[in-house]
């Protein structure tokens, strides 16, 4: 329960001085401002990452860094000035507010972060956990729900965080894992998409998403949106940017703007809302700059700008960490609070996780403080299943941490599938949050107990099932 009372105070955005990091201390606010020199200085290693730092960081640090590289991490290195500058925002950083700080904690993981042995992965997280590759009715373009798609444009974002739900596809391979590509062509697969999507008139609904659009090149992005905007049936088209946190300056180029107000335009005269949806986990990352970004696409004529974050411990898991982000986004940017998803069940992610318990405890402290078109939904997005509110459990078993959900709707490798809507779904509870008896029940089942070799076989049959499909 969230202690009372939660004292709202409008607090106003700060960007923090970059200057203070020895990397940075003689980059001007011309350069800073700029998208192109953000990217030139992305720290993609641990020698960038010395070189942004110094000797503000100890070697146990470093070394914990390059241990995470080497072993249990799903995406590699990629943090633009703009999201290292939210680290420890408000003074030298030093290696204990570093390990503490909660955008270091999703975004620059450390070995030392993540669970032992196999707690380190639940017994049955996959690499592509939401199964998302096979329910591609074109490369790239998921059909999952029965009005709306999404469409994975492609594999590449400006910045990766550490949870990603599409560590499958998305980012430069690791050590611990070799990455899924695509085989079409982007020309070939975008066409295929649009060739689906007019043949296919109960879509109304795209999410255009990938990676990250802000990676497109933006004549090749307003080339797609212009031709979802050509198909009758489409009414909603919502682009997913966590660059609009990480690399506002993309978004704030002029011939990014000029882009923006002409599909905005185009969309209005047409009747389809189109919209920017970003992802925001903390309130320290919301500065002048990210509302800058966002107050431009508004201006631009965009519907609205929306944040989805995700529920990860140690981050934001707490109603004060929350209502804070949820009031930096609505007063201090214009982005509406929009949903809160549970992180998802990939392979090294479970300290980040939070039990089904704990996300009905948040929504529920959550209520009542924000207006309620800005009031996040907690989401859980069940494998075969989708986005489902967390008080929509048809049967919880909390000891063991399994959670059984229903759905209203066929998704499209289910068309035949009689069974499909009177079926249970399992979703599951990190072990190391259930009581002892629930955690001796999952060691005496087979995998588990052996150092995690279950996980292993789960993710490499679901990578297989990808593949095949």
């Amino acid at each position: 329960m969230l202690e009372q009372p939660y004292e709202y105070v409008a607090r106003p955005l700060v960007e923090p001085d970059w200057r203070r990091l020895p990397g940075f201390a003689d980059v001007t606010e011309q350069e800073w401002r700029s998208a192109q020199w953000q990217r030139a200085h992305c720290v993609k290693n641990l020698r960038q990452l010395r070189g942004v730092y110094g000797d503000l960081l100890d070697e146990p640090f470093y070394a914990d860094v390059a241990a995470d590289q080497a072993g249990r991490a799903t995406m590699s290195l990629l943090l633009p000035p703009q999201m290292l500058n939210t680290m420890v925002p408000d003074r030298v950083p030093d290696p204990a507010a570093m390990r503490a700080d909660p955008v270091r904690r999703y975004m620059l993981p450390v070995a030392s972060d993540r669970l032992p042995g196999p707690l380190a992965s639940h017994p049955y997280a996959a690499r592509d956990s939401l199964h998302e590759h096979e329910m591609w009715a074109v490369e790239g373009l998921t059909h999952r729900y029965p009005t709306k798609v999404l469409a994975e444009l492609l594999s590449t974002c400006p910045q990766y965080c550490g949870h990603c739900t599409r560590m499958d596809l998305v980012g430069n391979s690791t050590p611990a894992v070799e990455k899924l590509r695509f085989a079409l062509k982007p020309v070939d697969r975008q066409a295929a998409m649009l060739e689906y999507l007019r043949a296919t008139p109960g879509v109304r609904d795209v999410v255009v998403s990938g990676g990250d659009v802000a990676n497109l090149p933006f004549k090749n992005l307003e080339a797609f949106v212009a031709g979802l905007l050509e198909i009758e049936s489409v009414r909603d088209v919502r682009l997913a940017s966590k660059a609009l946190m990480g690399l506002p300056q993309h978004w704030l180029q002029d011939d990014v703007v000029a882009g923006m107000t002409r599909l905005a335009t185009t969309a209005r005269a047409r009747g389809v809302s189109l919209a920017v949806h970003t992802h925001v986990n903390t309130a320290a990352q919301v500065t002048p700059l990210v509302a800058e970004a966002a107050g431009a696409l508004l201006a631009a004529g965009v519907r609205d700008v929306r944040n989805q974050g995700v529920l990860l411990r140690g981050v934001n898991a707490t109603a004060p960490d929350l209502l804070d982000l949820c009031f930096a986004l609505l007063d201090g940017a214009g982005i509406t609070p929009y949903y809160f998803y549970m992180c998802d069940m990939i392979p090294s992610a479970e300290h980040w996780r939070v039990s089904l318990a704990e996300a009905q405890t948040l929504q529920h402290d959550l209520m009542g403080y924000l207006p309620g078109f800005a009031t996040p939904r907690i989401v859980c997005d069940v494998p075969y299943v989708g986005k489902r509110w967390v008080h929509q459990v048809a049967e919880y078993d909390r000891e063991r941490g399994i959670s059984y959900w229903t759905k209203n709707y066929r998704t499209g490798i289910e068309r035949d599938d009689d069974g499909a809507l009177d079926r249970r779904y399992t979703y599951y509870d990190p072990v190391h949050t259930l009581p002892r008896t629930g955690q001796a029940w999952w060691r005496a089942r087979g995998g588990w107990a052996g150092g995690g070799d279950g996980a292993a076989d789960l993710a490499a049959a679901s990578r297989e099932a990808s593949l095949v499909d």
